[in-house]
């Protein structure tokens, strides 16, 4: 498959300070941020494929804001070992809100009484179950007491947003061929490789939050 180097990330014009938000900033942009794109199947009305929910849950340390990841477990069947936000299947009759919650206090023990929704990030499909992902961004009061379900989760990260925003951690690479080619999104963490569905959530989330959000790209 075809492979070339994307473009910079779309905050690297930005002075450092402005690469380091409060939990305050975050707020303030999911407030401002446009209405979460559907995704394409969505869009076209088909409703068969699964759909599942994400937690997107942030808190603050030293006026930074800081984002709950987990390193799924080597036992799991698929995405083993990699860096994912809680999250999981909807059951029936549930709504996405609830899911997320349900799924973020079976994998991290997160307290769904102290997660505060203040918004929604664009729906995607992933590429190799083609299942609906709604992530869902909320705030936790302080720096929450989290313990791993070993049959899921083997660590939870929580990662400073200035981290990822820093300078040579984000990287773009394009598959495939022109025009029918995809961005896939990376961010080089200590210890771990952050890509996938879960690259591209990080890269909306950030690209509102430092205001460099394009939607047409």
């Amino acid at each position: 498959a075809s492979v070339r180097p994307g473009p910079p990330a779309p905050w690297a014009h930005l002075p450092e300070q402005a690469r380091r938000p409060s939990l305050d900033d975050v707020c303030r942009a999911m407030a401002e941020a446009p209405a979460p794109r559907l995704a394409d199947r969505e869009l076209k009305g088909e409703r068969g494929s699964p759909v599942s929910a994400v937690l997107v849950a942030l808190y603050e340390v030293d006026d930074e804001a800081v984002v709950v990841l987990t390193r799924r477990a080597q036992t799991l069947r698929s995405h083993r070992g990699e860096i994912s936000f809680p999250g999981g299947r909807q059951d029936p009759g549930e709504d996405l809100w609830t899911t997320a919650l349900r799924e973020a206090e079976e994998e991290v023990a997160l307290d769904p009484a102290t997660a505060t929704r203040i918004g929604e990030l664009d729906h995607i499909r992933t590429v190799t179950s083609h299942s609906f992902i709604v992530p869902y961004v909320a705030t936790l009061p302080e720096s929450p007491k989290l313990e791993a379900a070993p049959h899921e989760v083997e660590l939870v990260l929580r990662v400073p947003l200035g981290e990822l925003l820093s300078d040579g951690v984000y990287r773009q690479e394009r598959w495939g061929i022109p025009p029918q080619d995809r961005p896939i999104h990376f961010f080089d963490v200590v210890g771990d490789t952050i890509w996938g569905a879960t690259g591209s959530m990080l890269v909306n989330l950030l690209a509102v939050v430092t205001d460099t959000y394009d939607r047409p790209d």
